[in-house]
């Protein structure tokens, strides 16, 4: 009965003790994010993991992060069935409780605080952006979608198809080695470590397009997104592999990686999220001209704006409400402005035009 009541007794201790540490944890990382030097050393660790995990996983024809993400859902359900049972209840809290450290730490030291570097925003003009501004580039950018549509292929129904999608992956890449110096000091690695992601059937539910692996550097993308998606896609999270935390920057940063692509289904798909991005910016406050600009849209673009809105009618669901409030969440957690952050792309397309001029 004592042995028992002093086991009882340390992992009560263990529990306090591993909790404490991850109170600490959150602290410490709030801390150290206000730091330039921290931040500055986690860019460097960065740099220089990205090439070697990109190297190691991208041999690999599956998502490995994806496989990863799983075991740790199947222990974390299992550990949390145990809580219930009275025999394994205080081990299944303590290592609950530890995964989350290490889970934590881990995840912090490779990407969390990466969200806190230098906003590529200070380097664009200081001024605000205008209405009139926007009007004017959404003319430029629907000349130009007009003109890629043209170039691009179409399946029997007249939507825009991707021929070769491996050479949409490799124009990515290449283009990562010509973008302007100003905006990008990282190193690219030329590794194709793009991968369907095992959950697109479950993506497309919930309005996730990709996202990032900071654990293994995958990029996973949702292989049955709509063409005119599916290039812009590739081009955010390669972005987010060169080490863009902030959505609104890996926006940014795909467009410059596709706007002048050599590769026609690159060119247009980031010509296009140009331009939508521009409307729903417009659309707040003049949803007439917006209008007016989609009636000037050519037959094939009217036929792949046709397909997108069936493919979105098609996956409503809750899913796509928990997903935005969670992802809103973490955001904020991450020094971004929520949902918001995603039409902040367009200040940074507005400005960064307004410099090329």
């Amino acid at each position: 009965m004592k042995a028992v009541l002093i086991n009882k007794h340390l992992n009560i201790k263990q529990k306090r003790f591993w909790a404490s540490v991850l109170l600490v944890q959150f602290f410490l990382f709030y801390c150290l994010s206000k730091s330039e030097v921290v931040i500055s050393f986690c860019n460097r660790l960065f740099e220089d993991k990205k090439q070697f995990h990109q190297f190691i996983f991208s041999k690999i024809y599956f998502s490995v992060g994806d496989v990863l993400y799983v075991v740790i859902v199947l222990f974390l359900i299992i550990f949390i069935f145990n809580l219930f049972k009275k025999k394994k209840r205080q081990k299944s809290a303590i290592s609950i409780l530890i995964f989350f450290n290490i889970f934590y730490f881990i995840y912090q030291l490779f990407w969390g605080l990466l969200y806190f570097q230098s906003p590529i925003l200070k380097q664009l003009p200081k001024e605000e952006i205008t209405l009139n501004e926007a009007k004017s580039l959404s003319f430029k950018y629907l000349k130009l979608c007009i003109e890629d549509r043209e170039n691009v292929e179409a399946n029997k129904y007249g939507v825009f198809a991707i021929a070769n999608l491996d050479e949409v992956k490799m124009a990515v890449l290449k283009n990562q080695n010509s973008l302007p110096t100003l905006f990008v000091q990282k190193k690219s690695t030329l590794i194709n470590d793009f991968k369907p992601s095992l959950f697109r059937s479950v993506m497309s539910y919930t309005g996730i397009l990709g996202y990032y692996n900071p654990f293994t550097a995958e990029a996973q993308y949702n292989s049955e997104l709509p063409a005119t998606f599916l290039p812009f896609t590739l081009a955010h999270e390669s972005a987010h592999q060169l080490g863009f935390a902030r959505e609104n920057e890996a926006n940014f940063i795909g467009f410059l990686i596709g706007k002048n692509s050599e590769n026609k289904s690159l060119k247009y798909s980031t010509d296009l999220f140009a331009l939508k991005s521009l409307l729903s910016y417009i659309n707040e406050t003049d949803p007439v001209f917006v209008n007016r600009i989609l009636t000037h849209y050519s037959a094939g673009m009217r036929q792949d704006r046709k397909y997108d809105q069936i493919f979105r009618k098609k996956h409503e669901s809750f899913l796509d409400t928990i997903f935005a409030i969670t992802n809103n969440l973490f955001l904020k957690s991450n020094q971004q402005d929520g949902s918001i952050t995603y039409s902040y792309f367009t200040e940074m397309l507005i400005k960064y035009e307004r410099k090329e001029k």
